[in-house]
């Protein structure tokens, strides 16, 4: 485990932040699909040379910020700059865990927190919503619904300019909806909608077609793997928001109704790193990550053992252990999933960028850690 000695000890499982108050009422109808369902994009009507050998990509959540954009920028270069190291493992698209744009996904805020820091990315961006962007400014010039902003860059029907984006040069993503399914050579990309509250709600609408997904993509074991991306972390051991009872709950209840779990879940929301290992009663396991050091200036420390605002104290936490964390600096994941003769395998490998460096005109990623995921045979 990565652990910075002088610190206190810290937890090594997920905790629960106490006397959490209820925030359900923030709750925001969703926007209507712009494609068909059950909202399926096919990776290769935007990158037609994927391969069906190995596929790389980057992941990271929350690069919106308000106050301070320089973690944002370099979080973006290095990222960009790695398509300069080899161009046999060069990355092809970058995957948004959400919150691009803070604090409430407006429109005249996108230039500043997404246009121009990623205007010197050279591949797709595609997105998953996070709390700020759907939320929305009742102080706002211009009134405007959730997510339209976002649904304007990422699910437009057809790819082309964006009315609010001035830099010009990146044209809008072809997403069917907000949540939606990404589907590759390699693997079966779901990508939910967690809202805005601080812990996340999923409608009922949302809970049925997410079960037909992981039913459909089941079935296409062991050729591909099963990924499921959402912004809201169901696990951690941050100090400012810390595990999800709702959402864990929600996807423990979905895996049980459908008998499938993924491969492995990313989610953002949180702004650090960490990586947690679950073993289940029947002896499956599932790897969850938490991608949410993209740029947002502040970020989410791992809580210490004898801080009482905290606790472990819980039965869904018996079988799931924090196995990495880095939670002092920015930082980003590259991911890579190679067929093999087992079927695909995943490798992520997490980078981060030192806070000193936030003045430099450039600055090296570093690599902090490798991890694999065997695809599950049925």
């Amino acid at each position: 485990m990565i652990m910075n000695l002088s610190k206190k000890p810290r937890y090594n499982t997920p905790v629960f932040k106490k006397n959490q108050p209820d925030d359900k009422y923030k709750f925001q109808p969703l926007p209507n699909p712009t494609g068909q369902y059950p909202f399926h994009l096919n990776i290769n009507t935007v990158i037609p040379a994927i391969s069906t050998q190995k596929m790389v990509f980057h992941m990271v959540g929350d690069t919106g910020s308000l106050r301070n954009p320089d973690f944002t920028r370099l979080v973006a270069h290095a990222m960009a700059k790695q398509y300069q190291v080899d161009a046999t493992d060069q990355p092809q698209f970058l995957y948004h865990l959400g919150d691009v744009v803070y604090n409430h996904g407006e429109a005249t805020e996108y230039d500043r927190q997404f246009f121009i820091r990623y205007q010197q990315y050279p591949a797709p961006i595609f997105a998953i919503a996070g709390n700020h962007d759907s939320d929305v400014n009742p102080a706002a010039v211009i009134p405007y619904q959730s997510l339209a902003p976002f649904v304007k860059v990422f699910c437009a029907p057809i790819a082309g300019p964006v009315d609010f984006n001035l830099v010009k040069g990146r044209q809008s993503m072809v997403q069917p909806n907000v949540h939606w399914t990404m589907e590759t050579p390699l693997a079966t990309i779901i990508g939910l909608h967690t809202n805005v509250p601080k812990f996340g709600i999923v409608t009922q609408e949302q809970r049925n077609w997410f079960a037909e997904e992981l039913i459909a993509a089941n079935k296409l074991r062991p050729e591909k793997m099963l990924i499921v991306c959402l912004h809201h972390s169901p696990y951690s051991a941050d100090i400012n928001h810390g595990s999800s009872l709702d959402m864990i709950t929600f996807l423990d209840t979905s895996f049980t109704e459908t008998g499938v779990r993924p491969d492995i879940v990313f989610s953002g929301h949180v702004h650090s790193y960490e990586r947690f290992f679950k073993t289940y009663p029947d002896g499956s396991t599932t790897t969850f990550i938490v991608a949410g050091a993209g740029g947002y200036d502040e970020l989410h420390a791992v809580a210490a053992l004898d801080d009482a605002q905290f606790s472990n104290n819980n039965s869904l936490f018996n079988n799931i252990e924090l196995l990495n964390y880095c939670d002092d600096k920015h930082g980003f994941l590259k991911i890579t999933i190679e067929r093999t003769g087992y079927g695909p395998e995943l490798t992520g490998e997490y980078f981060s960028i030192a806070h000193e460096s936030a003045q430099a005109p450039e600055v090296d990623a570093v690599f902090v850690e490798r991890f694999k995921v065997q695809a599950k045979r049925l």
